[in-house]
């Protein structure tokens, strides 16, 4: 791509450079420095149980240069993203950020467990750690409630128990399933979050692990680069699905979020899905406009990892293609290693997109203030 020279979303007075950015990050990465804080948060006979997430390191699908920033790593221990102060300097504060949405870590994957009835226990757990540990910590940051959807019906009375706390904003499963999200069998999910007014979010990193299936289309790839390359495919499946099944149909008010599965894919999706609607709509006769027109009101995506072509021009044109200042929200994706600055990631683009893709979409999206809070020194962690 042509050198990066830094997005110009609206600035306002203040922060530390005379002028600071509109920016929301909506996927920053939190997890605790180690499972035992999560303990206490369990049932007293199932702690001793541990906390058996399905990782695809075990089916040979490692970052063999590992998935986190090396200079993340808090000077007290644990794991990045386990500690508020780190977080703060190097991503609050190094980028004057005004709100930022998180959305955990390895727990995730808890949605491809197959032991239904401990993961939903263990999403709880997490749950509640989360709003007690890092929800305090500063105004900044919100929440997502993360589900074990595999079990419907306790992923749907988790929404309820939680859905309504302030601090809340969205839900979030992983994108690895055994079977299609557009399902009946994930519509209790949908009901709950819709009436909680909650989006669902969905975020890569276990395709391939527990009980979901192959990490692609064409089967068991050889590596994690063909793994990681290949991730978009299940966002293109999941959406399909969601809309093909009416999903948006029966819950008119729902919102769908995906989460680093990247965006290049979408204009191509849309078109194809149009022209498929028109000629088998037969069917799918619950849907009542073109899948297009469903996307554009129900789904968002975030930038992280940016699809970079050649030309800085072709990105441009791939955000007018696929009407990014309806759906399109900046995210950093930190600590991980392939981590987006928000001075450099994008090439410059309209004031109008810039104020959309930085600030204004998510702010509609998860109902946050315009003002951003004055942030005071606090926290240990």
């Amino acid at each position: 791509m042509d050198q990066k020279v830094g997005a110009n979303p609206p600035r306002k007075a203040g922060g530390k450079r005379g002028w600071r950015l509109s920016l929301i990050d909506t996927d920053v990465h939190n997890q605790p420095r180690s499972w035992d804080d999560l303990k206490p948060y369990l049932p007293a006979g199932m702690r001793e149980r541990g906390f058996p997430i399905p990782d695809t390191a075990g089916t040979g699908y490692a970052n063999p240069i590992g998935v986190l920033r090396r200079d993340a790593f808090p000077p007290r221990g644990g794991p990045p993203g386990s500690c508020y102060r780190t977080m703060r300097k190097q991503l609050l504060d190094a980028y004057d950020i005004d709100y930022a949405i998180l959305t955990g870590a390895e727990i995730v994957g808890i949605g491809t467990s197959a032991d239904y009835y401990y993961a939903p226990v263990m999403a709880a757990a997490y749950n509640d750690w989360l709003i007690e540990a890092w929800l305090g910590e500063d105004p900044r940051l919100f929440g997502s409630l993360v589900l074990a959807p595999q079990n419907p019906a306790a992923a749907a009375r988790e929404i309820r128990r939680l859905g309504g706390h302030p601090r809340i904003k969205q839900t979030i499963m992983t994108s690895a399933s055994r079977i299609p999200y557009g399902n009946p069998f994930y519509h209790p999910i949908y009901q709950a979050a819709q009436e909680c007014n909650l989006p669902v979010a969905i975020h890569p990193g276990h395709e391939g692990s527990g009980i979901s299936g192959p990490p692609s289309s064409a089967g068991y790839p050889s590596s994690y680069f063909e793994k990681h390359t290949n991730i978009s495919q299940s966002y293109m499946a999941q959406l399909v699905s969601l809309v093909s099944e009416g999903v948006f149909e029966k819950f008119p008010r729902l919102k769908f979020v995906c989460i680093e599965g990247g965006f290049g894919w979408v204009p191509h999706l849309m078109w194809r899905f149009d022209k498929n609607y028109k000629a088998l709509r037969i069917q799918t006769p619950w849907l009542k406009r073109l899948p297009s027109e469903t996307i554009l009101d129900h789904v968002r995506f975030t930038s992280q990892p940016i699809e970079e072509p050649p030309r800085t021009s072709q990105l441009l044109e791939l955000f007018e293609m696929m009407q990014a200042d309806r759906v399109l929200m900046f995210a950093s994706d930190y600590p991980h290693w392939d981590f987006d600055s928000p001075l450099a990631a994008f090439p410059r683009v309209p004031e109008e997109l810039g104020e959309r893709i930085f600030w204004r979409n998510a702010q509609e999206l998860y109902g946050l203030e315009n003002q951003a809070p004055k942030i005071e020194e606090r926290g240990s962690g």
